[in-house]
């Protein structure tokens, strides 16, 4: 298993971001990094995704509901539901493995989604 920093697929989330290489026609793994006191942008996708969080502390916030996490926990995110992770440390990064079913979608016929929100504004 390799990981590798994918620098233009960090820049379109905003946030660090690491593909697992890995031979699965099904499931993807990346790993999230929040810096101190950093949020991802509000979004939504097609996909399941379950994070586990590795370092750090913050939430999750899943159309209108908080879920707060810090490391050893997990969170489970529907499809096509509004979300942002929260770095609530001011000092240390948060990082995540988030497992996905993106490469099953991408199989099926490429229709594997993603949307920013239009506007950041009045969502938190």
């Amino acid at each position: 298993m390799t990981e590798q920093i994918h620098g233009a697929f960090s820049d379109e989330r905003g946030h660090g971001v690491a593909i697992v290489d890995l031979p699965s026609r099904t499931l993807s793994l990346t790993i999230g990094h929040l810096r101190a006191g950093q949020s991802t942008r509000l979004h939504r996708h097609n996909y399941e995704t379950i994070l586990y969080i590795t370092k750090g502390q913050g939430y999750t916030l899943v159309e209108n509901r908080k879920v707060e996490w810090k490391a050893g926990d997990a969170v489970y995110v529907p499809v096509w539901a509004w979300h942002r992770h929260v770095n609530t440390d001011a000092r240390h990064e948060a990082e995540y493995v988030a497992c996905e079913n993106t490469p099953l979608l991408q199989n099926l016929g490429e229709i594997a989604l993603r949307e920013e929100a239009p506007s950041q504004e009045g969502h938190e």
